[in-house]
Formats: structure tokens, C-alpha cells, sequence
């Protein structure tokens, strides 16, 4: 089984030792990818279902901080995957993030979806002008990155990761529409894949709209999921977690419409309350007993996958369905951050990782100095999404927001 190359900036910390490690040299079928985006804020409308800083707000802040973690693993002084499983798993957290960018959108638009009130072209202008900009600028300052170190004479512009030539599929939105681009801002790819299903979500919440029973519309995500899992295998050679880059729409809309779904069975006011709460905490225990499996060792990926799979729906369903009843602002503002996170720490990573190895070369520093400066790198990747988030992404939305509205 082959699997895309995990994201790195070209070297290893090892046992003290700054290792050059080449892309090209990485083995394939070491961990799945985890490259998918928080979703972006769809603006709830008023009412008792939709406060902020609840259950789903935390999920989406954790599975951030777990991709991140992810990322920055092959830059820790050992593989940090020795300390857990579950450090190899962030691609448990791109299937949440794109259940969840179905779910978010389902509670947020569904009801104005159906009463016309938004067209489909126009509700898929908004939602690409709510990731597009925020992606170009982040994907120039990197191009401009890679000019400079360049000129200045490092190694950064590796040929496997800025390659000019697929610079522009990144920036159209399109390298995960079978388009190949292994390098630049890669975790992007989810968000070309997004794209589409934004495209498509008006039609898919008028299709699960027309289901009178709440609970037919879990199974027959789950019976998608399993069409998109056959197709992946005999097409495409590998399971969904593992598809290249270049294929994540496929991997992206199943997990998308059983949110969409799960959105539609919470409108419905299913499940109840109760059960609601029996369902978020089966499947943190489902989750918790399947994370110390060994997905490579087990006779088939899907023995893992789909249990991982089952848990993360329950939680989702669950937490969506219960109400929020103590919300916190620092989980709604850790959520809100999310976003800016998972498209800028790739840049703050060349910037911030070239620099440490750069330092290591240069002066002798042992382990526990090393695992200081990799646990440095998460505040400041924080700090940095902050500063875009606050100073750059917000005022682009603000000025967009009020354009957007005024269109028929």
C-alpha cells in the first residue's frame, strides 16, 4: 500500500542529531494523511441549538491541535508515534473536520436552502469567498518564503515541495480535482475538496430533506460511505484515509454528506436528549478502545477505519443534538481559531523549523533543549494564526461580508 508522503521540511531531529531526511526518501504507507480544515464560521442563526463554545466547539479545537501535533511530529527529536498511537491518527481528525463542514452547514443553511432564500450559486459564492482569500494570502507570503530563502542561499525550496509548476492548481482551488501538487501549502487539498461539496450542498439538503424517517438517513449515509470506500479500493488501489492529494474529492464527499446528514436527523429532533447523550459518550468510549490498534497490523484498514468512523459520527451526533447550556468563551474563541491554524502553521513551520535546524548545526544542543524548542513551535503557530486571523483574515471577511449580501 502506497500513502502521500507525511509533511516535512526536509529533515529529522534524531537523538540530538539533526538528520537529513530527503521527501523522496520518506517510506510510503507510514501514517494516512491528515490535512483536512477546520470549517470555516457559517454564521448561525439566533436560537437555543446554536450557541457557541459548547461540546462540538471543543472537538473542533482538540482535532486542530491534533493535526498540528501531527505535522510537527516529523520535526520532533524522535517519532513521536513511539509515545501513542494516537499520535499517527490525524487523519482521524480529517475525517471529523469534513463530517463536521456538512454538519455546520446543514444547521447553519439548510432552513434558508428550502425556503429559497438562497440560491445555489449565490450560497456557493459565499462560502468560496469565505476560504479563498484567506488561502491566496497565505499561499503568496509562502511563495514569497521560498524567493527569499532561496536567494539566500538554504535548501527550503526542495523540488518535491515548491515546485513552481504546481503553484497554480494551489491557487485555483483545483489540485484535489485529480490535479497532482504534493508541495506548497499542502493541507489546502481538503480545501479544494471542499469546493465542490459546497457546490453541491444545496442538492444534498433537498435530497435527505424528502426522508420522512430520521433514522434512515445515518444508514444510507453509511451505505455512501461504503459505495466511495469500493470505489477508492478498486480504483484508486487504497483505502479512503490513504488516497494521493490529487483524489480528495472522493474522499471528502462521503464524509461531507453524512454530516450533512447527521445535520438533517438533528432538525428532525432525533434523536432525543437522552439518547442524544448515550450516543456523544459511546462514541468517545468507542473511540478511546480503538486508538491503541495497530491500523497496518489488523488483516484489513477497514477493521480500524470503520469503527473510527462509527465513533466519530456518534460524537458528532450527539454533541450537535444536546444543547449548549454553559457555554465558554474560550472554547468558542479557540474554535474560531481554528480555521486560521490550519492554513497558516505550514508557513509558520518553514519559517520557524528551518530556523531551529539552521540553530542545531551551528551549536551543540542536547535532547531536553530539543524538546523544548518543538514544544515552542505550537504557541507560536497559535500566536501566528492568531495575528492572521485578527489582522488579516477577519478585516478580508468584514469588507467581503456586507458585497456578498448585497447580490440577488
Amino acid at each position: 500500500m502506497t500513502c502521500p508522503p507525511r509533511l516535512s521540511w526536509g529533515r529529522r531531529l534524531c537523538y540530538g542529531h539533526p538528520v537529513t531526511v530527503p521527501l523522496s526518501q520518506i517510506p510510503p504507507g507510514e501514517t494516512p494523511v491528515s490535512t483536512a480544515p477546520p470549517e470555516p464560521e457559517a454564521h448561525f442563526r439566533p436560537g437555543k441549538d446554536s450557541v457557541r463554545g459548547g461540546a462540538l466547539d471543543l472537538l473542533r479545537f482538540l482535532a486542530s491541535l491534533l493535526i498540528v501535533v501531527y505535522h510537527y511530529g516529523a520535526e520532533s527529536p524522535m517519532r513521536i508515534e513511539r509515545f501513542g498511537q494516537v499520535f499517527s491518527r490525524g487523519f482521524l481528525a480529517t475525517d471529523f473536520f469534513l463530517m463536521l463542514s456538512g454538519y455546520v452547514l446543514g444547521r447553519a443553511y439548510g432552513g434558508s436552502v428550502l425556503k429559497g432564500h438562497i440560491s445555489t450559486p449565490r450560497f456557493w459564492a459565499r462560502r468560496a469567498a469565505r476560504v479563498w482569500p484567506g488561502h491566496l494570502v497565505v499561499l503568496g507570503m509562502l511563495a514569497v518564503l521560498v524567493l527569499l530563502l532561496n536567494t539566500v542561499g538554504t535548501d527550503a525550496h526542495k523540488p518535491s515541495r515548491f515546485a513552481w509548476d504546481q503553484l497554480p492548481t494551489q491557487a485555483l482551488l483545483i489540485h484535489a480535482w485529480g490535479f497532482p501538487s504534493d508541495g506548497w501549502n499542502l493541507p489546502s487539498w481538503s480545501l479544494s475538496a471542499l469546493i465542490v461539496c459546497y457546490a453541491l450542498f444545496p442538492l444534498f439538503w433537498r435530497t435527505v430533506s424528502k426522508v420522512r424517517h430520521a433514522w434512515i438517513l445515518p444508514l444510507g449515509a453509511a451505505l455512501i460511505l461504503g459505495v466511495f470506500e469500493i470505489i477508492a479500493r478498486t480504483v484508486f488501489h487504497h483505502p479512503l484515509p490513504d488516497l494521493q492529494f490529487q483524489y480528495g474529492v472522493v474522499r471528502a464527499l462521503p464524509l461531507f454528506i453524512l454530516g450533512v446528514c447527521l445535520a438533517r436527523a438533528v432538525d428532525m429532533r432525533w434523536p432525543s436528549e437522552r439518547a442524544a447523550k448515550a450516543l456523544l459518550w459511546s462514541g468517545v468510549a468507542l473511540l478511546v478502545i480503538t486508538q491503541p490498534l495497530d491500523r497496518y497490523a489488523l488483516p484489513d484498514e477497514w477493521l480500524f477505519d470503520a469503527p473510527s468512523l462509527l465513533a466519530i459520527a456518534l460524537i458528532v451526533l450527539g454533541a450537535g443534538r444536546l444543547p449548549v447550556k454553559h457555554p465558554r468563551k474560550w472554547i468558542e474563541e479557540g474554535a474560531k481559531l481554528s480555521f486560521a491554524l490550519f492554513i497558516t502553521h505550514i508557513f509558520v513551520g518553514v519559517i520557524y523549523w528551518s530556523a531551529v535546524h539552521k540553530l542545531i548545526e551551528t551549536v551543540p544542543i542536547g535532547i531536553g533543549w530539543q524538546w523544548l524548542m518543538w514544544l515552542a513551535g505550537f504557541p507560536i503557530a497559535y500566536g501566528a494564526a492568531w495575528l492572521f486571523h485578527t489582522y488579516i483574515d477577519q478585516p478580508i471577511q468584514d469588507r467581503l461580508q456586507p458585497l456578498l449580501r448585497k447580490q440577488a
